[in-house]
């Protein structure tokens, strides 16, 4: 832990810096970049970086950090670093890039609060850091030696072998190695990182789930095109670079650059019964969970709810329906916003998803998966109805905003 003179300042001054931590978190990735562009260009999304997502994400995280490193008897602070560990490790982030780090935040944090940074301070935050930073190394070790590869050297070509288009906006990608040889196992969960170059010269990084194939040599991914779009205060949300040139520019027989296997929320193996709530392209580590069920002859109860706009927008839709009928103690609930004039014999659910109409079973391990809004009411949902917060699992596509309150 800290040391009890660093831990009495940060706990005087944890207010001061919590107060101003979204005001420096932009400032240390605009030194930054100005330092390292290489950094912008090749390793860091540039989507996140525009809409100030990223900069969220690490303001979060570094409160919840220190909050959580002077707060007597309050949960292990490497607990919040877990699914940063598992995005690091899917990026290929070594031990090396920390001091890179460590310079331009704390010179952020002294153009941004000036005077008030005195020597007892910065001499505080920086034992909150190097305890952070060191943290996140020993687990990311740890990733990498699961993993069976050397620190950092995470990446492999994979050829696709399959392209199959699941709905009007998702494109699937069934992926082996190039000669065949069998692929590292994976947890029902996980996703992968995809490197692309864009027309640029830049390298931008992508993290998709892995959805399983009937092919124990294959890893498969599922990737919804993202269309530039306006946001809730009229600004403009880019288009999705990898999803986009993935769409436009990768087929069977063409080559692609993966990361191995990471990712926490992982499957529960034991035998509680399970609820798997997902929407829109949130879908996808849910198939990876009933494939793996499928592949297991499980018995246990699950119940899935799903979400989306329309059944024909809904990726997966068929096969969704088909894994679910396979296991014996599984049923499906689906809600669409619009269900259209097209006849059907399920039935189907109008409108948005309504938790408190389905019956949770006692002691369910939850997973969600789906948009930040979505999750957070289900969540909310589910703890009105008494499911412990332990037991409530969930994804996020990109920076996890959520961090610091979930």
């Amino acid at each position: 832990m800290l040391s009890p003179s660093a831990t009495e300042v940060v706990r005087a001054t944890l207010p001061v810096i919590g107060a101003a931590i979204d005001e420096i978190t932009p400032v240390f990735y605009r030194r930054m970049f100005a330092a390292h562009p290489e950094l912008e260009r090749d390793l860091f999304n540039r989507g996140n970086q525009a809409q100030g997502e990223q900069q969220r994400a690490l303001a979060g995280a570094i409160a919840a950090y220190a909050t959580l490193l002077v707060t007597p008897g309050g949960p292990d602070p490497r607990e919040v670093l877990t699914r940063i560990a598992h995005k690091h490790a899917s990026l290929g982030i070594t031990e090396d890039q920390y001091p890179i780090v460590h310079e331009h935040l704390f010179a952020a944090i002294v153009e941004v609060l000036g005077d008030a940074v005195t020597a007892e301070v910065a001499a505080a935050w920086d034992e909150v850091y190097w305890h952070m930073a060191g943290s996140l190394i020993s687990i990311e070790k740890e990733l990498y030696a699961g993993a069976g590869v050397a620190a950092g050297d995470v990446w492999r070509t994979l050829v696709v072998r399959r392209r199959l288009q699941e709905s009007p906006d998702t494109v699937s990608f069934a992926l082996a190695s190039p000669d065949g040889s069998p692929l590292p196992e994976s947890r029902p969960g996980q996703y992968i990182s995809v490197a692309v170059r864009l027309p640029d010269g830049a390298q931008q990084i992508r993290q998709y789930s892995l959805t399983g194939t009937s092919e124990p040599s294959e890893w498969a991914i599922s990737v919804k095109a993202v269309p530039a779009r306006r946001d809730d205060h009229d600004g403009i949300v880019p288009a999705g670079e990898v999803s986009n040139f993935l769409h436009h520019n990768v087929f069977e027989g063409d080559e692609i650059t993966v990361s191995a296997p990471f990712g926490d929320m992982v499957l529960d193996e034991g035998e509680d019964p399970l609820v798997l709530v997902s929407a829109g392209i949130g879908v996808t580590p849910i198939i990876g969970f009933l494939r793996h069920l499928l592949s297991k002859g499980s018995a246990r109860e699950v119940l899935v709810v799903h979400a989306d706009r329309t059944p024909a927008s809904h990726a997966h839709r068929q096969e969704l329906k088909e894994l679910v009928a396979a296991l014996p103690s599984a049923s499906l609930h689906r809600w669409y916003e619009d269900l259209g004039l097209r006849p059907t014999r399920d039935v189907l659910n109008l409108g948005r998803v309504d938790l408190g109409s389905v019956e949770i079973p006692a002691n369910a391990q939850v997973y969600l998966c789906g948009p930040l809004p979505f999750m957070e009411s289900a969540r909310e949902s589910l703890l009105a109805r008494q499911v412990p917060a332990s037991r409530i699992h969930y994804e996020v596509f990109g920076p996890d905003k959520w961090l610091a309150t979930a």
